[in-house]
């Protein structure tokens, strides 16, 4: 294990020293290609993650341990999907599901338009969901 990691560390040292030379331009290409690849990898994957194995994690921490703040931040992948819906939309349809019982997640979003509050029907019905409240007949009966 031991030698493994030295072997890795000779290896590295070299690459980075290949690097030393390049300018901002040359970087950003071989960075391109280098994501491209790990894209590949990832289709290859049926879409899984790329595992790292530890010595890769530790070589990679090495590297970004000298970088200012600011720079890590910008390297920090984006949080994929669309945003969560606001609280107080939340709030509001779980008010109106249990003050109109009867009233299934399509009306429910029908009111919600009506006060200027934008949001898909689909949305309406997550919340529903997410809150564990029942179908519109079932919570007219249980109330």
């Amino acid at each position: 294990m031991l030698l493994t990691l030295a072997c890795l560390g000779v290896t590295n040292a070299f690459a980075m020293l290949r690097l030393l030379p390049m300018g901002d331009r040359e970087n950003g290409v071989e960075i391109l290609v280098l994501r491209h690849r790990i894209g590949f990898v990832e289709r290859r994957l049926n879409g899984q993650q790329v595992r790292f194995h530890a010595s890769g994690r530790a070589f990679v921490a090495s590297l970004l341990h000298g970088l200012a703040r600011e720079v890590l931040r910008g390297m920090r992948p984006k949080r994929g999907g669309r945003p969560r819906t606001v609280y107080s939309i939340r709030v509001l349809v779980l008010r109106l599901a249990r003050e109109n019982p009867s009233r299934g997640y399509r009306r429910l979003h029908g009111e919600l338009l009506v006060l200027g509050v934008k949001a898909a029907a689909s949305t309406v019905w997550e919340i529903l969901k997410e809150a564990d409240v029942g179908p519109a007949p079932e919570r007219a009966l249980s109330t």
